[in-house]
Formats: C-alpha cells, structure tokens, sequence
C-alpha cells in the first residue's frame, strides 16, 4: 500500500534529471525582467506595460462611446452612461448627497473605471496579470483618496476638522488621553494603508489561484506520468481554474466599487458636521 500511494505521489515531484515537474507560482511573478528601457527610471516590464494598455484601452472605449453624443444614446453611448450613472447614482450622490456627490464625481469615476481595467486585466487572455497586483498603483490611488479626504475636511471646516476627528464632542475629558491616540492611529494612519492593502491582496491572491490551477492542469495533462490516471485531475484543476476566473471577474469588479465607496464614506466623513 505504501509502495503504491509513493508511486502515485512521484511524479508531482520535481526532477533533477529533467529539470522540471510541477512548479507552483511564487511571488516571483510579480516581478517580471525588464521589457524596455533597462537600468532608467523609465524601466517597463510586464506589470507596466500592462497598465499602459489598460489605460490606452479605457481612454480609446470612453472615447468611442462618447464621440457622437445624441439625445437617444447608441449601443456604445448607453454602456458608458451606463457606467457613469452607476457610480453618481450608487456611489457619489448615495454617500454625499447631491451637491457633494457631483463635486467629487470626476475622481470618484476615475478610481472606479482605473481600479477597474487594472483589476480585470488579471483575466484577459496574454495579459493574464492585474495591473493593480503591484503595490505602486494601489499606493498611488490610496495616497489620492487619502488627499483628497484631508483636502475635503480642511475645505468645508478649516481647523475644526482635526479638531472633530481627534476630539469627538461628548467625550468626557480624561478619555481623550485613550481616545485621541486611537483616532489618530484609524483615521490618519491606517485608512490609506487598509485601503492598499485591500486591493493589492485581493489581486495577489486572486493570481496565484489562477497561476496555480492552470499551472496543475498544463502538469497533469502533459506532464504526469498516466499510471495511475492522474492526468483525470486535469479535468478538476481545469474546472477549478474557470470558476476561479469567473470568481476573480467578480472580485475585480466588487474591489473597484469598494475602492471607490470607501473614497467616497471617507469623504463624506471629512466633511460631515461630527464623526
């Protein structure tokens, strides 16, 4: 029974003699060689390249279905109002209101539509990579809404905004000296870091799942020994790897609308009378 289960567990194993078997995906794969401009700070490899086309690809969509607006909107019209009604309706106007809502409108469909193509790029056929599962971008996009929320909260109420989120009114005195150091640890410190840290992680992860299954399938299917019929588990890690594909669409498009609700409720945060 021994000799028959170690004869089964083989041939997952690497070989020294063939220099392979089955290689599970490291984190390696998020830092790809140098395509272009090797050694400069304008470096490209193949997490920025791929953004580039996600933003090339977004800017030439938008502008198709915004090139001939009509009054009865085309195909293309209607989906990018789609879109924007979307995020001004569920998003802007839900968590601000109507005034502040359409303010803040332009950045808050930035983040929605970048964090967006960025994300689905992870599924898209010879890109296969999220352009958000580096930390530059998701830094960035944090560092914009975390600007923005201080900018907003000096804007609509000058000094009283630190003075709101580091005092909450109410409070009796001798609790500030717990309360004040946790409130500036959540609300100037951690916000933004949550903020990456959500997206990032969703995106790693989401990849390495996906490397993982498709990885597993190529081995079982053309690499495994057929004693044993282990080339059948490329049926399974096949079936894994599509519901996981259809799974990491959802994500990308779920992170995207968090992303940009969270920017929003900090937001409103900043600019409502108390915290």
């Amino acid at each position: 029974m021994e000799n028959e289960l170690l004869n089964a567990v083989l041939p997952l194993l690497p070989r020294a003699e063939d220099g392979g078997g089955f290689h599970a995906p490291t984190l390696d794969e998020f830092f790809p060689p140098a395509i272009l401009f090797e050694g400069t700070p304008f470096e490209i490899n193949r997490i920025i390249m791929v953004r580039l086309i996600a933003v090339a690809l977004l800017i030439l969509l938008l502008w198709i279905g915004t090139r001939r607006m009509r009054v009865v909107p085309g195909r293309g019209q209607s989906v990018v109002e789609l879109l924007f009604g979307f995020v001004r309706t569920n998003i802007g106007e839900e968590i601000l209101g109507r005034k502040d809502g359409r303010r803040f409108l332009p950045l808050l469909t930035t983040i929605f539509f970048l964090v967006l193509v960025t994300n689905i790029t992870g599924v898209i056929p010879l890109l296969n990579i999220a352009g958000s599962s580096i930390i530059g971008l998701p830094l960035v996009l944090a560092l914009v809404a975390y600007v923005t929320f201080i900018y907003a909260g000096i804007k609509d109420r000058g000094g009283a905004f630190f003075k709101t989120a580091l005092f909450p009114p109410g409070v009796p005195k001798p609790l500030y000296l717990l309360l004040t150091p946790i409130e500036l640890l959540s609300t100037f410190i951690l916000r933004p870091i949550s903020l990456m840290l959500r997206l990032l992680m969703n995106m790693v992860v989401g990849h390495l799942l996906l490397v993982l299954c498709f990885a597993a399938t190529d081995f079982f299917l053309f690499n495994a020994s057929v004693d044993g019929g282990l080339r059948l588990f490329s049926v399974g890690t096949f079936a894994f790897g599509i519901f996981f594909t259809l799974f990491e669409i959802l994500v990308a498009v779920l992170q995207a609308y968090i992303f940009t609700l969270l920017t929003a409720v900090y937001i409103q945060l900043a600019v409502a009378e108390e915290h």
